[in-house]
This record gives C-alpha cells, sequence and structure tokens, in this order.
C-alpha cells in the first residue's frame, strides 16, 4: 500500500504533524485521508488539525460516504476534539474602503478598474505573459509589471488547479479579477476553483482587486453543501482583503520591493 509506505516515512521523520483547514471533497480524499491517518496514528505522530466542519460533518453528502463512517468513528474515538467559535467575524470589521472591490460589475466598475491597474502599474507597459506549471502553459493576455488582470472565466471557467494559482501568486503582487458573478448550484466547480484561487491569493497576501456581481456573501447561492460552507470562509477572507488593514499591510510591501 503506498498510502501506508508514505505514513511510515513521515513518522520517521516527524512527531507531529498539523493540518490547516482540514477536509475530504471527493471519494479519491476519503479513502487516502482515512488510510493516511490510520498509519499515522499507528506509528506513534501526534496529529493536529484545523477545520470548518466538525468530524461528523466531513464529506457530508459525499458518493459511498458510508465507506468514510468507520474513519470518522475513528477520529471521534482516538482524537480531542474542541470547539472553537466566536460570536464575531473580526475580518469582517475592519473599514471597508470599498476601493478594491467593486459591485455590480458594470462599465462603471470598469472605468475604476482601468483607474486602479494603471495606478498599480505604475507607468509599466502592458503586455502578455505566459507561466509554465508542469509542462501546461497559463495565458495571461494582459499584465503590466507585476501587476495581472483577467477574467473571473479564464481564472476560474477551465481547470486550473491550486498549483496554477499559486504560480500566479508567485509571479505577481497584485491581481485583478474582473466579472465575478453570483454562482450558482451548476457552477460547483467555478466555486470550487474560485475558493482556491481566494486562500491560495490570501496566503501569499496578495493584493486582490475584484469586480463582482455581488457583495462577497451573496456570490454562492447554495445552502448546502462543502462548497457553500468553505465558500463562507472566502468570502470572509474577501472582506478582509478589501480592507484598510489588508490593503495598507500589501502596499508597504509592494512598496518596499520596488525600492532601490
Amino acid at each position: 500500500d503506498p498510502v501506508s509506505c508514505v505514513a511510515q516515512q513521515i513518522a520517521q521523520e516527524t512527531r507531529v504533524l498539523c493540518f490547516d483547514e482540514f477536509a475530504v471533497h471527493d471519494i479519491a480524499d476519503a479513502s487516502i485521508v482515512a488510510r493516511l491517518f490510520s498509519s499515522l496514528l499507528e506509528s506513534g505522530v501526534v496529529i493536529v488539525a484545523t477545520s470548518n466542519v466538525e468530524p461528523s460533518r466531513l464529506y457530508e453528502g459525499g458518493r459511498n460516504r458510508d465507506l468514510f463512517l468507520p474513519f470518522i468513528a475513528m477520529l471521534q474515538e482516538r482524537m480531542d476534539i474542541l470547539r472553537l467559535e466566536a460570536p464575531n467575524d473580526y475580518r469582517q470589521r475592519r473599514e471597508d474602503l470599498g476601493q478594491v472591490y467593486f459591485t455590480p460589475a458594470d462599465s462603471c466598475a470598469r472605468s475604476a478598474i482601468d483607474a486602479l491597474y494603471a495606478t498599480l502599474a505604475g507607468g509599466a507597459a502592458e503586455t502578455p505573459a505566459t507561466i509554465e506549471v508542469k509542462r501546461r502553459r497559463i495565458e495571461i493576455p494582459q499584465t503590466a509589471g507585476r501587476i495581472a488582470r483577467l477574467s473571473f472565466t479564464a481564472l476560474c471557467g477551465q481547470p486550473l488547479s491550486a498549483a496554477d494559482y499559486m504560480a500566479i501568486a508567485e509571479r505577481f503582487d497584485a491581481v485583478i479579477v474582473e466579472d465575478v458573478p453570483a454562482m450558482a448550484p451548476e457552477q460547483r466547480n467555478e466555486a470550487r476553483r474560485f475558493i482556491t484561487l481566494i486562500d491560495v491569493l490570501y496566503e501569499a497576501r496578495a493584493l486582490l482587486v475584484v469586480s463582482a456581481a455581488a457583495e462577497p456573501s451573496e456570490l454562492y447561492r447554495v445552502g448546502f453543501g462543502a462548497e457553500a460552507r468553505e465558500f463562507e470562509r472566502a468570502a470572509s477572507r474577501l472582506m478582509e482583503m478589501r480592507g484598510k488593514d489588508y490593503i495598507d499591510a500589501r502596499a508597504a510591501l509592494m512598496a518596499s520591493t520596488c525600492s532601490p
């Protein structure tokens, strides 16, 4: 079993292993994570994990979830489960300048983004760019210096992965995403990619400029399923990324990297 072999290799080098924002999205994830955790725990590795859902709701509604239930029972038996809950999401209480998030995504929003794009570019010439990720090419038609400008369809309407978004975040300090729609249930794949995009840009502390059909909390109009729960986190991060503290910190970092 290759998963058991990997677990044994990890156990030889690690005594405590932390998983941040642990989640299970599909049957492949469910199968692998169950075997991995079981092998790690049997090898004496201490596992610490954070998640937006309690163990009993992991992979909720997933295909063949009954095969995953023994793993949930093992988590509940062998791990101490702590519920960390606060009445307020402090990311949403930051001062909202409205300078980098424009709604609705109309001609006024486009004009405002045109002006912001020019300001961020600082006189750099606009050119197309190509990023290679695992022998694949990502074409970005509009870039200026370390600023990238793309549509939602270009970023989330095609099968891009976290690795692709990480490559973009490494190449550019600021990313402009235009025409983000209010996503319906049939746009689950696009919603999943958008969540991943926001997570990657947030972790990279990138400056994000968005034009969207609605406010962050209204961009995914589905009240159930894993994507709905994870979109709550993405919406919260979008709120923080449009706030004064985040923007000022990102602008200061961009200025320092551009200084001689």
